[in-house]
């Protein structure tokens, strides 16, 4: 344990790892600018379109070549999920007690959310992509286990959390911690900045919405009523203003991808 644990830190403050971050934020960006792609599609009037990180993917893998940049995709958000991994073991050294222990678990977070990305970017390539319903199947089956609705509803609630982390890194542009200070100075680094705050409110609220879907999945016990990305957004869709609301949150996804390729270029732990 003690040897496994010193190797960590040997590979965390290794230079492969900053490349390895760097190829999985041009990943992640490329998602995101993909999934803003095609929640304005849907907000345009493409009510057969979805939107999520799981579509973009099988997206990218109907273009010319897309099934090579998808392995490209999913290779730099296996780098990300390993970096972030890292971080989720070793990192965060300069933090203490429960502020150390809350990156940390944050970190592990966005482990599992890479690595699933990553996975659904392979099963693409090999041709077993999901059809979209994994996610409410997922919810049906959890929701059969004894206590399965408070279950779904700890889920909803966790998902509602994540996305008020996200407005709240967009109100104290946390986001920027892990840029080069060149990166934030002069008129670029306020474009930069203003990229950072409106993708990660955009992502925040989108999050909030699938959270709120969870949890009235929950409370009618109809697990149909859960869903992922692309079903937050088309309910959305469906409400008063809807439309426009989904604009702003499609460009905000845009504005989070775009970010990402800055991340990526401006990249210091």
């Amino acid at each position: 344990m003690v040897e496994a644990k010193a190797l960590a830190h040997q590979a965390h403050g290794s230079d492969w790892v900053d490349t390895a971050a760097r190829i999985g934020l041009l990943a992640f960006g490329l998602v995101h600018v993909v999934v803003g792609w095609l929640a304005l599609q849907l907000a345009l009037g493409d009510r057969a379109g979805k939107a999520s990180g799981e579509s973009a993917i099988r997206e990218l893998a109907e273009k010319p070549f897309g099934l090579v940049v998808v392995c490209v995709v999913g290779a730099g958000l296996v780098l990300l999920a390993l970096w972030r991994a890292l971080e989720a073991l070793v990192g965060h050294r300069d933090d203490e007690g429960l502020m150390r222990t809350r990156h940390r678990l944050t970190d592990a977070a966005r482990t599992v959310v890479y690595g699933y990305l990553a996975w659904s970017a392979f099963a693409v390539v090999a041709g077993s992509g999901s059809s979209g319903d994994g996610t409410r199947s997922a919810t049906a089956r959890l929701m059969g286990q004894p206590g399965g609705q408070l279950l779904v509803a700890a889920v909803g609630a966790v998902i509602v959390g994540i996305g008020v982390t996200l407005v709240h890194r967009a109100w104290t542009d946390r986001f920027t911690e892990e840029m080069d200070q060149r990166g934030l100075r002069g008129t670029s680094g306020t474009v930069y900045v203003w990229l950072g705050r409106t993708g990660s409110a955009a992502k925040g609220v989108a999050y909030g919405i699938v959270g709120i879907l969870f949890g009235w999945a929950a409370a009618t016990h109809e697990p149909k009523k859960s869903g992922g990305l692309d079903q937050a957004l088309a309910e959305l869709l469906d409400k008063p203003l809807g439309p426009y609301l989904l604009v702003v949150i499609a460009l905000g996804f845009v504005a989070f991808g775009l970010f990402c390729f800055v991340q990526a270029w401006h990249f210091d732990r």
